[in-house]
């Protein structure tokens, strides 16, 4: 049986507006249960169906693209990938946006350039030997685009190594760091070796600053740029507290000025390479209760360790710290040794 030209409205007419509202129906479920992949810094995709999203959400999804949510779930697209596809992926963790605590999702190399970029010249930045060229995404917007509590959440960056910077949102309002996602112009294939030595690869993702102005100073210890290369994943942790909570000075000097020192500056440095238990960096393979029993049976060798390691051992990956001086190196002994029982030496 052929179609005539002007049967529907006929039947409409007629009587028969069921056949108009059921195609009008399927249209519509057709239209809301569409959603979208990004494929480009400007452009979106059908991917086909999936949960209905209702048509707020829809138009929503139009003007604000990168923070498309499902109507159900409300995660964020760029957290619903559960599985790593690249060694250049990005893993993400911790307190994410619309996801149960501790959970774990991967950003491919493509959606993070999809993300808003910064360029600029870095200079100052040990990673590098002289003024470079660099562009990526500020940790604000990562912190903005994936985190549960955007601008409240400490940022981890962890490396291959194990070694780990911390990002407290008061770093990051201060110093405004970037993952770096070129260098050059040029994606990790073509990054150079890492200024450390030993031919190095400094990929998948790095951590930089357009410029960095120390905002406080501890003794000898002025705040320091959090250069991470290497980075494989990021966590985003509500609990800033419990962190450095981890590593606070114990007993009855807890409060002593020079151990509170001490703690100000471990927690900037020796956190990024020592642990304690769970927290912390893992690079050096010394955990925190290992210096605190150095620092109380060798207090000298300790300072002489911090200030030259090579001069101890000529392997250590450890850097040296010949800017601090006596009072600074007492300050951090006064503070590890808070965590050893017994008299000090």
């Amino acid at each position: 049986m052929q179609n005539r030209p002007g049967a529907v409205e006929t039947a409409a007419s007629a009587g028969g507006r069921r056949s108009t509202r059921l195609l009008v129906g399927v249209a519509l479920l057709l239209l809301t249960s569409l959603t979208f992949s990004i494929t480009s810094r400007n452009a979106l995709v059908f991917a086909g169906p999936t949960d209905r999203a209702d048509v707020a959400t829809f138009r929503h999804s139009l003007r604000h693209p990168l923070s498309l949510k499902g109507a159900q779930s409300g995660v964020p697209v760029l957290l619903g990938r559960t599985a790593r596809t690249s060694p250049l992926d990005l893993e993400v963790s911790g307190d994410l946006a619309g996801l149960p605590a501790d959970s774990t999702r991967y950003l491919t190399r493509e959606e993070l350039l999809a993300l808003p970029q910064v360029s600029f010249t870095v200079t100052g930045d040990a990673n590098f030997a002289g003024p470079t060229q660099i562009s990526g995404v500020s940790l604000e917007e990562v912190t903005r685009q994936l985190s549960h509590s955007p601008g409240s959440e400490l940022v981890v960056a962890i490396c291959g190594d194990q070694y780990r910077g911390n990002f407290p949102p008061a770093y990051i309002a201060a110093h405004h760091p970037v993952l770096v996602l070129k260098i050059g112009g040029q994606p990790p294939s073509g990054w150079p070796k890492a200024a450390e030595g030993q031919s190095l690869d400094m990929s998948p993702y790095l951590i930089s600053h357009p410029h960095f102005t120390p905002s406080f100073k501890i003794l000898a210890h002025d705040d320091e740029q959090q250069n991470p290369w290497g980075v494989v994943r990021l966590e985003f942790r509500r609990d800033e507290a419990a962190v450095f909570g981890a590593i606070a000075p114990r007993g009855p000097e807890a409060h002593d000025q020079q151990v509170q020192a001490g703690y100000g500056i471990a927690r900037q440095n020796c956190f990024r390479c020592h642990n304690m238990g769970a927290e912390g960096g893992r690079k050096a393979g010394h955990p925190w209760l290992v210096l605190s029993a150095w620092a109380t049976a060798q207090p000298n060798y300790f300072a002489s360790y911090i200030h030259n390691p090579r001069q101890k051992n000529p392997n250590a990956q450890m850097p040296s710290f010949p800017e601090y001086d006596e009072a600074t190196l007492r300050a951090l002994i006064a503070y590890f040794q808070t965590f050893t029982a017994g008299e000090k030496p």
